[in-house]
C-alpha cells in the first residue's frame, strides 16, 4: 500500500552523522508518479527549521494507517522541482519494499573496500572501509594516522560490482566523528560534503547489490 497525496511522512536522514541520523522531520507528498514522489522540503517540528536536502541523501522513511500503523520503506533524493514551493523528488519504492514490521536501516552495508585518503597538506594514504553508504563512509586508520573530528579529505573508494567490473568513486568529505577502538586502530566516520551525482548513485547500486546478497543467504 502506497501512502497517498498530501499524507505526512515522517524523515530520517543518512548522512554519516549518528546524531542527524537519530533526528526525525515531517513532510507531506505533493505528487506521486510512476517512479517516483514529490514531497514537501522536511521540517523538524522541534525546531521548526526546514531540513536541506542534497542529490541522492538516503532516506528511511515511514508513513501512517489505519490505527496508527507505522509503514517503512526507504528512498533517496532524485533531485528539486521549483513551483510555488520548492519540492523534493524522492525514490518511489517498490511495493514489496514498503514494510510494517520495523524501522528498515538506511541502505548502509558492510563491506571491506579499498579507499584513498588525502590530506590538505598532499599527504596520502590507504586504508580500508568498514561500511558505505550514499551518504558517507567508515574508515580504519592506525594511530600514526591523526584524524579529528571536522577535519577535510579527498578520497576514493574502489567499488566492486557482481559484473567484475571496478569503478573509482572520488569524493570531498568531513570527519564527524572519530571512534578509538581497543586496538591501535580507530575508526573514522565520514559524510560526504561533495560528490557528483553520478558518483554516488554508483555507490547505490554497489549498497543494493550488497544487501540483496545478505538477504540471500
Amino acid at each position: 500500500m502506497y501512502p497517498k497525496v498530501n499524507e505526512v511522512l515522517y524523515i530520517q536522514i543518512d548522512t554519516g552523522d549518528e546524531k542527524e541520523a537519530s533526528h526525525v522531520y515531517k513532510s507531506r507528498i505533493s505528487e506521486i508518479h510512476d517512479d517516483f514522489i514529490y514531497m514537501e522540503v522536511p521540517l523538524q517540528e522541534r525546531t521548526g527549521r526546514l531540513k536541506k536536502l542534497y542529490m541522492g541523501d538516503e532516506l528511511s522513511i515511514y508513513f501512517l494507517t489505519e490505527g496508527g500503523v507505522k509503514n517503512f520503506f526507504n528512498s533517496y533524493v532524485l533531485g528539486f522541482h521549483e513551483d510555488v514551493i520548492r519540492m523534493v523528488r524522492i525514490r518511489k519504492p517498490d511495493p514489496e519494499e514498503i514494510t510494517k514490521i520495523q524501522r528498515r536501516s538506511f541502505l548502509r552495508v558492510q563491506a571491506e573496500l579499498e579507499i584513498a585518503v588525502s590530506y590538505n597538506d598532499g599527504r596520502r594514504f590507504l586504508s580500508k572501509t568498514e561500511d558505505v553508504g550514499g551518504g558517507g563512509v567508515s574508515f580504519y586508520v592506525e594511530s600514526d594516522q591523526k584524524l579529528r573530528e571536522g577535519d577535510l579529505l579527498s578520497c576514493w573508494l574502489l567499488v566492486p560490482y557482481k559484473n567484475g567490473f571496478l569503478e573509482h568513486v572520488p569524493f570531498e568529505s568531513e570527519v564527524v566523528r572519530v571512534k578509538k577502538l581497543p586496538n591501535t586502530r580507530s575508526l573514522i566516520m565520514l559524510k560526504f560534503n561533495s560528490i557528483v551525482d553520478m558518483e554516488r548513485q554508483k555507490l547505490i547500486r554497489f549498497c543494493f547489490e550488497r544487501q540483496f546478497d545478505f538477504r540471500n543467504r
